[in-house]
């Protein structure tokens, strides 16, 4: 086959703008890979009191505080590492993965506000201090996406040791953080969580997107080394998520709703990076697993985008079918709501991945799902198969190829002199702002542009799954919580409670529990919650007439135990 058939010829023009985004991205590779493992206790130079292997998300301090370890963005980072390492594109980053396993050995076994170690519950806390002891203050906890993530970095390193014949460190020293992990994924799944972005409490696309492929890959490791108890139960647990991931799909709207809470649109950025995070080498354009090349992540990418063109002044006047600067979500205020490097960077990964299976199939198939996206590209363009050796595909896959760069561009345009990428970039100025040299902004430069590269990571799995016709929940340890509050009331006027958690109602007031007035003034009414989770509640007046009275904000908030039972005493505020 001609080379040409393969990758798109540019024009002229084209040619300039890929050769000066080559050498952007020759110069910024190298500084964004120091600048990350400078970030990295004990040796790195701006990770001053971090612990070996301990990832510090960010050296700033002050408005916003980032000096501390989130094992999410850990995970993240140590999986690039680990990639790099098992691809044979760095071996001199052995020392650091083996002081990413010992740190997370230490952290297992830490009792903080998420929960015990001897519980286990203690996994869904979401960051640490840097010298490896518990954060006490309040926070948005539990997040459970930080294990799942934990699983995918080490079970990427343990498959490489496991082809060069180590098994013994495998099974002695990453089974059993990988065995907590794949367990309290599988215990706690379905329960709330805060997402990635730690400020909504319900259900997220990201979260359980990460949770149904790190399941796979603890099930492909434990059949691989002989611990197989618990893979009658994980694989049980994997189908029900990967069922209940096809919910989050808004089939009228043509996006993936990132969060089943919160008030918001639902467009966001948790969705793309969910797409390249669960991205299988193997799986082509397979749409249960949202790849990234499928017809919903396709679909969902341009509402994504498309939501920002009117967000922010950098967008003012870019027609459609150029990139964007993008940001979390569109109705964030955080920081001033700015775009983020992060999320730019992975609406690139997304595309470039795209290619990268359309080019090995041979192929792009257009659905009627996704040829909105398409038509960014080829306004005349119809539903179809389209085999790289037709007109309709090599024009497709050069706009294509240079819309993914656009957004490269934009980080390029918006990154200073010295190459360090903050958090976020103002949405007038472009001006770098929020936290500085944020380790998750640099590793997520690194990843798109390995993706842009054509370099890949391994399968996990995701080919020839299938959905099973009935979703079925797993509601995990529960607790007995009595709510009693103190509140007086008219004639016909009754108290319930609903709250964050789908056992209170998930907040729908029309399905809001009912107390029971048996000792008034006092209301009671006992349920069953999660262990050691999180909850956030309020009571509510129903009224003769049907009208509703909301008790006064704040919401209401409790962590309950890991096992027994509790009681809230409140009064009606």
């Amino acid at each position: 086959m001609r080379l040409s058939l393969l990758f798109p010829v540019l024009s002229p023009s084209l040619l300039v703008l890929s050769q000066t985004l080559s050498s952007y991205i020759s110069t910024e590779q190298p500084i964004a890979k120091t600048n990350l493992l400078a970030n990295i206790g004990a040796a790195g130079v701006k990770a001053p009191g971090a612990k070996p292997g301990i990832v510090v998300a960010s050296p700033s301090t002050v408005n916003p505080n980032y000096y501390y370890f989130w094992l999410r963005d850990g995970s993240l980072v140590f999986k690039y590492i680990v990639d790099e390492y098992v691809s044979g594109r760095d071996t001199s980053l052995l020392s650091h993965i083996n002081d990413f396993v010992a740190a997370q050995t230490i952290l297992q076994g830490v009792d903080n506000p998420s929960g015990t170690a001897a519980a286990g519950t203690n996994l869904g806390e979401p960051k640490y201090y840097v010298n490896e002891t518990a954060f006490l203050d309040s926070w948005g906890r539990p997040q459970r996406d930080g294990p799942a993530l934990r699983i995918t970095a080490l079970t990427t390193y343990a498959n490489s040791l496991l082809a060069a014949n180590n098994k013994t460190f495998v099974t002695n020293s990453l089974w059993p953080i990988i065995l907590k992990d794949a367990n309290y994924v599988s215990s706690f799944w379905n329960q709330s969580t805060f997402d990635l972005w730690e400020e909504i409490q319900s259900s997220s696309f990201f979260t359980t997107a990460v949770q149904h492929r790190s399941l796979r890959e603890a099930i492909t490791l434990a059949n691989a080394i002989g611990q197989t108890s618990q893979v009658s139960a994980w694989t049980t647990q994997a189908n029900n998520i990967l069922c209940f991931l096809q919910s989050y799909w808004n089939p009228s709207a043509g996006y993936i709703t990132a969060n089943t809470g919160g008030g918001r649109s639902g467009i966001d950025a948790n969705t793309v990076l969910a797409s390249i995070h669960t991205f299988d080498p193997n799986a082509g354009c397979d749409a249960t697993t949202f790849q990234p090349c499928s017809d919903k992540a396709l679909s969902n990418l341009k509402v994504y985008v498309d939501s920002f063109r009117s967000v922010y002044s950098l967008n003012s006047g870019v027609a459609e079918s150029s990139a964007v600067s993008t940001g979390r979500y569109k109705e964030d205020v955080y920081q001033g709501g700015n775009p983020w490097y992060l999320t730019t960077l992975a609406v690139s990964e997304q595309l470039h991945l795209a290619l990268k299976t359309w080019s090995t199939a041979g192929s792009l198939t257009i659905t009627s799902t996704s040829l909105p996206f398409f038509q960014i590209f080829s306004s005349s363009v119809t539903a179809g198969t389209y085999s790289s050796t037709s007109s309709t595909y090599t024009t497709l896959t050069s706009a294509i190829s240079t819309y993914a760069d656009g957004f490269i561009s934009i980080v390029q345009k918006y990154t200073p002199s010295n190459g360090g990428l903050a958090e976020q970039f103002d949405k007038s100025s472009g001006v770098p702002v929020s936290a500085v040299d944020l380790t998750w902004s640099y590793a997520s430069a690194l990843t798109a542009f390995n993706a842009r590269a054509g370099l890949l990571s391994n399968s996990w799995g995701a080919k020839g799954l299938s959905v099973s016709g009935t979703c079925q929940s797993n509601a995990g340890p529960t607790v007995s919580v009595t709510f009693n509050v103190q509140a007086t009331t008219s004639f016909g006027e009754n108290i319930f409670i609903t709250g964050s958690d789908p056992a209170l109602s998930s907040w729908n007031p029309s399905s809001a529990i009912a107390l029971s007035a048996a000792n008034y003034p006092t209301w009671s009414v006992t349920v069953k919650l999660p262990a050691s989770a999180g909850i956030q509640y309020k009571y509510i007046r129903k009224e003769t007439d049907g009208s509703i009275v909301w008790e006064s904000d704040p919401n209401m908030q409790i962590t309950t135990p890991a096992s027994g039972s509790v009681t809230e005493n409140d009064t009606w505020r």
